[in-house]
């Protein structure tokens, strides 16, 4: 698709009269991007990106009545409802498996900062510096620099002079022990994510 196409008008279309021939033309436009998007967030496989870039256009279909133009574009909109499907399906994996929780699904780098995003990180900031405090020293300095400063796991190791796998074992365990304390906050973020959807 070329890039001058107005994809707001396309949405729009979609969201009034069920336009097939617009919804077309945002599928395969956006599905590919999409799928670069969620491969770089690194946490998925070709399956399951597959899996969520076809939810993601779903979820568009269904909601595009809801799609304003004043409050954004028809990009920003897509790729947000393509974030919040990847952190739902987090969610879900952690929810059927607690040991898939890592520092890095915490800290979304790649977010299209909107201000409902923005009050989400902000939140989950404040949430992971009270619990933060709750910590063994070592495990806290691990999180923090990979969650505030945005380092990887490999850099921490380099930075702190201690093995990777020593850098993974402090982050599971912290992880282990954060996990009861946040799932009350990402409850209430979940249901505001639901609200704002």
């Amino acid at each position: 698709m070329e890039e001058h196409q107005d994809w707001n008008a396309y949405l729009e279309m979609v969201g009034k009269d069920s336009d097939k021939a617009a919804y077309t033309e945002l599928f395969t436009h956006f599905a590919p991007l999409l799928k670069a998007f969620l491969l770089k967030s690194g946490s998925q496989n070709m399956e399951q990106v597959e899996e969520l870039v076809q939810e993601t256009m779903i979820k568009v279909w269904r909601k595009a009545k809801h799609f304003n133009p004043s409050q954004g574009k028809a990009s920003t909109w897509i790729y947000t409802i393509a974030r919040n499907t990847r952190i739902d399906s987090i969610r879900k994996q952690v929810r059927q498996n607690p040991n898939l929780l890592n520092a890095d699904d915490l800290y979304d780098s790649d977010a299209i900062m909107t201000p409902h995003n923005t009050l989400i990180e902000l939140r989950n900031r404040r949430n992971i510096r009270v619990e933060l405090k709750n910590l063994p020293q070592a495990q806290a300095e691990i999180l923090s620099l990979m969650y505030f400063q945005g380092q990887s796991g490999q850099q921490v190791a380099n930075a702190l002079k201690i093995p990777l796998g020593t850098v993974k074992s402090r982050v599971r365990l912290a992880m282990e022990k954060l996990k009861l304390s946040l799932a009350t906050h990402e409850l209430d973020i979940a249901q505001d994510e639901g609200e704002h959807a």
